[in-house]
């Protein structure tokens, strides 16, 4: 079964006023992983659906709530629709494992490289990048990225054995 596993990073919480910024995909297929990263301008309709050929399911944390709706109000496409969406969020609700996706990893005792970015610190990643185009800044916020993306499938392997 092909399945992949998505996270999106943002300028802010609404599509209204806020970018996504860098979209990962985290590609499972026949033993073969693979990592999308999509980051600014290269972020398209099209790019992600091209990335998302023959997955029969998308896990996100969250992303019926923040990532879907975003890219959906962003990029005119809905994922949810498009696939069978499983949004581990719930799952780890149905095992009382509640709050964010860094919370939950800690209580399941996933580490991080990267422990002490955040939501609000990969906005501050993405406005360094921008305004003065550090690359360290964008590598960084690309690490954290990845680090999540990936991170849901180690996430959903621990929660079903529960």
């Amino acid at each position: 079964m092909m399945e992949a596993y998505l996270d999106i990073e943002t300028t802010g919480l609404s599509p209204d006023t806020s970018q996504i910024t860098v979209v990962g995909i985290y590609i499972i297929s026949d033993g073969m992983d693979r990592f999308v990263q999509l980051v600014g301008k290269r972020i398209t309709a099209e790019r992600i659906m091209d990335a998302l050929v023959g997955i029969e399911v998308l896990h996100t944390y969250n992303g019926s709530r923040f990532d879907l709706p975003f890219i959906h109000a962003k990029l005119g496409i809905d994922l949810a629709i498009l696939y069978r969406h499983c949004d581990l969020m719930f799952d780890c609700w149905h095992r009382k494992l509640y709050g964010g996706l860094k919370k939950v990893e800690r209580a399941l005792g996933i580490e991080r490289k990267l422990p002490d970015v955040n939501g609000f610190e990969a906005v501050r990643l993405w406005w360094r990048y921008v305004n003065n185009y550090d690359q360290d800044a964008l590598r960084i916020l690309c690490e954290y990225n990845k680090e999540d993306v990936v991170n849901l499938r180690l996430l959903k392997e621990k929660v079903r054995k529960l």
